[in-house]
């Protein structure tokens, strides 16, 4: 969801590295790029075990994610709400015309997100077809979100198509055995997610919209 159907990376990295600041820990705007895809639990614990050589408790994590989510409320209720990702309508419309599923698989617990895709994609998305970091014991990079997304779908891999733009959703797609597309809508380099094991890497949705047809074929 993030960095795919909406434009709010640039949000969650100004949030996370003023929220753990607050707590004695630092965090990179690449690092948060590079951990995009973990669950907030996740992306905490390993922060803690880097500053203080352990996991943060059940009250630490609760308190540096809230801290994480003020920021970043408060940062898209400066600019606005995060805006959908230029070009994605346009694949989204193309794949149902084409009466394919669509499923989301996102690391995110941002709630203020999460309700938003009704109002930005009315029709697109069933409740019964998300995986959020709500459902997983264990995020991306680890496979089970792509793995309960297929569940859910009733698919099998190889019937699948991920569309990520992270290094940790590839890795966790390539994890469950589906064959993946990256498009590369942040600041890293295309090799972060060539090297994560991307089946192809487009720049933009435009591009990946133009590629639809040929990679159903």
């Amino acid at each position: 969801m993030d960095g795919v159907l909406f434009d709010s990376m640039p949000g969650h990295a100004v949030a996370w590295v003023k929220a753990v600041e607050r707590y004695s820990l630092s965090m990179t705007t690449e690092e948060v790029y590079m951990n995009e895809g973990r669950t907030g639990a996740g992306t905490i614990n390993a922060l803690t075990q880097r500053a203080w050589g352990r996991d943060a408790t059940e009250q630490e994590i609760r308190d540096i994610y809230a801290a994480k989510s003020e920021e970043f409320n408060k940062y898209f209720l400066a600019k606005g709400a995060a805006p959908v990702m230029a070009g994605v309508t346009d694949v989204l419309n193309n794949v149902r015309a084409r009466g394919l599923m669509r499923v989301i698989v996102t690391g995110s617990g941002q709630l203020s997100l999460l309700d938003n895709l009704n109002r930005h994609f009315p029709g697109m998305f069933s409740p019964e077809l998300m995986v959020t970091a709500f459902d997983v014991k264990q995020g991306k990079p680890y496979p089970e979100p792509y793995l309960m997304g297929l569940k859910k779908a009733g698919i099998a891999a190889d019937e699948a198509i991920v569309v990520e733009n992270a290094p940790l959703g590839v890795q966790a797609a390539k994890a469950a055995g589906i064959f993946t597309v990256a498009v590369n809508t942040g600041p890293l380099p295309d090799n972060a997610l060539w090297d994560a094991g991307a089946d192809r890497v487009f720049p933009s949705m435009y591009a990946l919209n133009d590629a639809v047809a040929e990679l159903l074929h």
